[in-house]
């Protein structure tokens, strides 16, 4: 989590530095121009991966479960294969399309040749995913930290002096650029174990291997796609009925509370997933992993949340201005269901390591819907507090729509130490809420200092 989480906030950080530069350099054309071509180009990529690069994690650990080093080599060409191909197929039809793309994206064709330059972007794409994947489902994970942090640093370091002489002429050479850095050092770290390997499979044969975690892929980008339908839907709403600067306000909110979160998530995730896919035939051990996930997302979560409150205008300010400080009745509120998220995200990973691509595409189907009607209820009677109270309720309708499929379809239950860290993780949360509501921040100190180090208590009690 410390190396993962270390490389998402270095991320973030090389994010900030160019879009900073872009503003500074360039200015509002710029950014436009930069999120323009990053949206369209990102939602290719979506669509083209198929979402092989976290459904081949599963194959790939569990084939190096087995151990037997011929079958992950197999494993790693037919992922190598289908990533490759849809990657040549997808960079051919952008070239093709890159007219419509113009059209549709900024409303003229005076961007088609940005675009065609673009396409070359969907194959370092397919290259960093295909490789990412396999380093992940190998457990080299620290080789997939260093194909993280080079490829991030080095698009930096070339992005800037683009930046600085060409100005807006920069942004596609940037982008691709970018691009480019980040697949040359997948490339280079990526598993060479079984390179001395000869494998030898037909095309036939390839199909037939590459089916499983192709249709599992496919579930992942519909649910995907849902996801960014309902928030877009949401936004939508808010945008026609009370305007532009509260769709500001609500996306300023969600991101602190949702995607910072996610670092934390998405850190544990790198091994957690490929770990629970190598042991999800055997009920005890998966229910055993499931439970230690939750105690360790929450040991470290719950302080997390309490310094959030603590710190929230000082964050807000940090990020954004004081004038976001209207969001803070929203992130206060949503912070509790941090907690919510946390159990129900351990939970929902069983699903994708079971390979059930329909049982996970009908659980967030139901929750992009559920969000949507809680969303506009909730802040049809209560504004941004309103939504706060919503993700609360969201979650804890998520984490029994998950805890009923985990309980009932697959036979599993969590140990009551997660129950328990569930519990404790829901009171720190509301503690340091309100303490911070009624004025009285040293209950909040209180909390997050004893949060703290209960958790490194825990950890530390765990890994003995």
């Amino acid at each position: 989590m410390s190396m993962f989480g270390g490389v998402q906030a270095l991320s973030i950080i090389c994010s900030i530095i160019r879009t900073k530069l872009v503003a500074i350099w360039i200015g509002p054309a710029g950014i436009g121009l930069f999120g323009l071509y990053n949206t369209a180009i990102d939602m290719i990529n979506n669509i083209a991966n198929l979402g092989i690069r976290s459904s081949s994690i599963r194959d790939i650990s569990i084939a190096n479960s087995k151990g037997s080093r011929k079958h992950i080599a197999e494993v790693i060409a037919v992922v190598r294969r289908w990533t490759w191909a849809l990657g040549i197929i997808a960079a051919f039809v952008t070239l093709i399309a890159s007219p419509l793309l113009s059209i549709w994206t900024f409303g003229d064709n005076n961007h088609t040749l940005g675009f065609i330059a673009l396409s070359a972007t969907i194959m370092f794409a397919a290259v960093v995913n295909c490789e990412q994947s396999i380093l992940q489902g190998t457990g080299k994970l620290k080789r997939l930290a260093k194909t993280s942090v080079w490829g991030t640093v080095a698009g930096l370091a070339i992005s800037v002096p683009l930046f600085y002489f060409f100005r807006e002429d920069s942004i596609v050479p940037s982008i691709i650029a970018y691009s480019a850095a980040t697949a040359f050092f997948a490339w280079k770290f990526r598993n060479k174990d079984y390179s001395g390997i000869k494998v030898s499979l037909p095309a036939r044969e390839v199909m037939t291997q590459g089916a499983g975690f192709v249709k599992l892929g496919f579930f992942m980008t519909v649910s995907s796609f849902l996801s960014i339908l309902s928030s877009f839907l949401f936004i939508t709403y808010l945008n026609h009925t009370s305007g532009t600067e509260t769709v500001g306000y609500y996306q300023a909110g969600y991101t602190l509370v949702n995607r910072y979160a996610a670092i934390i998530f998405s850190a544990i995730g790198m091994e957690y997933y490929p770990r629970l896919s190598r042991v999800v035939h055997s009920r005890i051990r998966t229910q055993m992993f499931v439970s230690q996930e939750i105690n360790i997302t929450l040991s470290i979560l719950a302080p997390v949340i309490a310094l959030f409150l603590l710190f929230r205008e000082l964050i807000i300010s940090l990020l954004y201005s004081s004038a976001f400080h209207a969001i803070i009745p929203f992130i206060s509120l949503a912070s509790i269901g941090i907690a919510f998220q946390s159990v129900s995200w351990c939970m929902a990973f069983v699903i994708i390591a079971k390979g059930k691509g329909k049982t996970y595409l009908v659980t967030e189907s139901i929750s992009a819907v559920t969000g949507i009607l809680l969303n506009i209820s909730f802040y049809h009677f209560g504004g941004l507090q309103g939504l706060g109270l919503s993700y609360i309720v969201w979650y804890i309708l998520y984490t029994i729509t998950v805890g009923i499929v985990y309980a009932r379809l697959f036979k599993l239950s969590l140990h009551k130490t997660a129950i328990l860290s569930t519990l404790y993780a829901i009171i720190v949360a509301t503690a340091a809420y309100i303490g911070m509501e009624t004025g009285h921040k040293i209950i909040t100190i209180i909390v997050a200092i004893a949060s703290a180090i209960f958790g490194i208590y825990n950890l530390r009690r765990m890994t003995r």
